[in-house]
């Protein structure tokens, strides 16, 4: 089989990425252009400020992955773009530019699930990870449980009922001072403490998460008690959380009878996460984490993700458009 290289392009939120990677697996290049510092003055991402950032750099990034992985621009295949969920006015800047190309170019155009791109990065990490397996997404915006049964076939086991578990780590980190971005903040003055706190955990008798309540008893409590050790309700905190996302994912491995479990999204570069997962490997499960350049937002994820769309025969016309609000299908989106 002919090797297909894929440009891949991110820009749902504040991250303009582009990435070429070759048969979904091996990247030749991953560059990211990060607006961390420009949002940390207003304490979150500033979607207009974003759009604007990604229309100045985009061009740029997608010259650079190029150049990064030596190629030249007629030689890539197809062209894998996000168009969803995230931010609307962001991600209609990568869209955009991804038919511009794939026409210019006349290639095919692979418009790319960001979820389903966050279980693929798993792909890069581990090349000989295959389905099925199970996949906790956690992410800013996200908290899904999913049966990957195959490369182009999901199943939602479970999800938030309210917030996502990154949403609920950034909340805390604000109200307590950390700033933002709120969860690396919190897993490092988390490693200073201890869990001296005992706080509520929401048991639902499905699949499903709720981390609403968690959230905001930490809220109440550090207005409560402003002295409160910072460092031990972080700890409890993330603790808490922990304990709840592997015993749902441990519910949800033995329902689908898989010993492979798979973390994915920017919460799965959580260390404490990452470590209280491995602890199941004495259990006899398998456990897969992308390193954490690919855990948050970046172009190989979706470029992976693409080619296996591709494999199925799908692809994308002209008429794609930015779907703020995508949720993760049974099937990938093309």
């Amino acid at each position: 089989m002919k090797d297909i290289y894929t440009l891949g392009i991110e820009s749902s939120c504040d991250e303009t990425s582009a990435s070429i990677v070759k048969n979904g697996r091996e990247v030749l290049s991953n560059v990211i252009n990060s607006q961390i510092e420009i949002h940390k003055q207003f304490g979150g991402v500033v979607p207009e400020i974003a759009s604007r950032n990604h229309i100045e750099a985009i061009s740029s990034v997608v010259q650079e992955a190029i150049d990064q992985a030596k190629m030249k621009m007629e030689n890539i295949d197809l062209v894998a773009c996000t168009y969803g969920p995230g931010l609307v006015g962001a991600l209609l800047v990568g869209v955009s530019y991804a038919k511009a190309l794939s026409y210019a170019l006349q290639k095919p155009l692979i418009g790319t699930n960001h979820i389903h791109g966050h279980i693929a990065a798993n792909y890069i990490t581990y090349p000989q990870l295959e389905p099925p397996f199970l996949c906790l997404v956690i992410s800013g915006g996200h908290t899904h449980l999913v049966h990957i049964k195959d490369y182009a076939n999901f199943e939602i086991l479970g999800k938030t009922r309210d917030d996502a578990v990154g949403e609920a780590f950034d909340k805390v980190a604000r109200v307590i001072g950390l700033g933002y971005p709120g969860g690396p903040k919190v897993d490092k003055l988390a490693k200073e403490g201890k869990p001296t706190i005992e706080l509520p955990k929401i048991h639902i008798d499905n699949l499903d998460f709720s981390f609403s309540g968690i959230k905001t008893a930490v809220i109440n409590l550090h207005h409560k008690q402003p002295d409160i050790n910072k460092a031990d309700l972080c700890n409890s905190f993330e603790k808490t959380i922990t304990e709840v996302l592997v015993d749902h994912t441990l519910r949800a491995a033995r329902q689908v009878k898989t010993k492979k479990i798979a973390l994915a999204g920017g919460v799965s570069a959580n260390s404490y996460i990452r470590d209280e997962f491995l602890k199941l490997k004495e259990k006899g499960y398998e456990i897969y984490y992308p390193e954490p350049i690919l855990c948050t937002d970046n172009a190989a994820m979706i470029a992976s993700a693409g080619y296996y769309t591709y494999l199925t025969g799908k692809q994308s016309d002209l008429t794609l458009n930015a779907v703020p609000n995508l949720s993760i299908n049974s099937k990938m989106d093309g």
